[in-house]
């Protein structure tokens, strides 16, 4: 288990002490993992930088250099990283650390496929998806081309395109190889059924769960809550067949805003969940 506490606004907003906040509520003993301690991954200048359109943009670098070194590490020596954001812009730097060829499982409530001329924050957050496709700005990764093949990224659970984003522009700007399967397709035994398909295949395969796919009323503590999303039983539905697949190389876990839950019972519920998808 590797914490990777990004938080792309700069600004402290929370999701930088989510992996502080799940170690805390027994994450670590509850999923049975060895402890990977830390990359150094803060971002503290708030700063958007006018030439790519992202906030921190040499410390979202930095940020992105240590995440990638820590990954490859960790899969060199045959370990399967469970990386704890932070945001979704820790995404580029793990997928920078994995070797080519591999499928990406996305869940999340949004599309993440803003640039730095369109995104409304500047947040590395909204584009993450873009940046690891080649579509997002130039500059933020150290090598050029895509990290993952759009035709080999499913995007699951976002809401309907006509809400993303204003007048949709961002919805447009989605590599049309991307396969989309949005969260009104993902609700009881469908989601299962979804997992089940997925599954099915040898090629190795990432799995990045942005907390923002459950619907805000299960799990409110997020920066950007999105109605209409999933409940529990409908995201362990979905995800654990992608676990027990023999395909799963890895999973990152994001957005989950620890400073929205002072009391701690989020933090239990997300520990609890992760330990019925990762249990043997």
């Amino acid at each position: 288990m590797l914490d990777a506490p990004l938080d792309s606004s700069g600004r402290g907003r929370g999701e930088h002490r989510a992996p502080a906040a799940l170690r805390a509520a027994g994450l670590l003993g509850r999923v049975g993992a060895a402890d990977a301690g830390a990359a150094d991954a803060l971002i503290t200048d708030p700063v958007r930088d006018p030439e790519t359109g992202v906030i921190g943009v040499d410390q979202v670098r930095r940020a992105g250099r240590a995440i990638a070194a820590r990954t490859t590490t960790l899969i060199g020596a045959g370990r399967h990283p469970l990386v704890l954001g932070g945001d979704c812009a820790i995404l580029p730097g793990i997928l920078q650390g994995l070797p080519s060829g591999f499928d990406l499982w996305f869940l999340d409530a949004h599309l993440d496929f803003e640039d730095g001329r369109t995104s409304p924050t500047g947040e590395g957050a909204d584009m993450d998806l873009s940046i690891v496709t080649d579509h997002g700005p130039a500059g933020v990764l150290d090598r050029e081309g895509p990290l993952v093949d759009p035709d080999q990224v499913y995007l699951l659970g976002h809401r309907p395109l006509d809400r993303a984003a204003t007048d949709g522009k961002e919805a447009s700007r989605v590599d049309p190889a991307v396969h989309l399967v949005p969260a009104t397709r993902l609700r009881g035994a469908d989601a299962a059924a979804v997992g089940r398909d997925l599954a099915v295949g040898t090629t190795p395969a990432w799995l990045h769960l942005d907390l923002d796919v459950l619907d805000p009323l299960v799990l409110p503590a997020v920066s950007y809550p999105e109605p209409d999303g999933l409940d529990w039983a409908d995201l362990v539905a979905l995800a654990r067949p992608l676990v027990c697949s023999g395909r799963l190389i890895g999973m990152s876990v994001t957005d989950f805003n620890a400073d929205e839950d002072p009391d701690g019972r989020h933090a239990e519920r997300i520990g609890q969940t992760l330990a019925e998808l990762l249990a043997d």
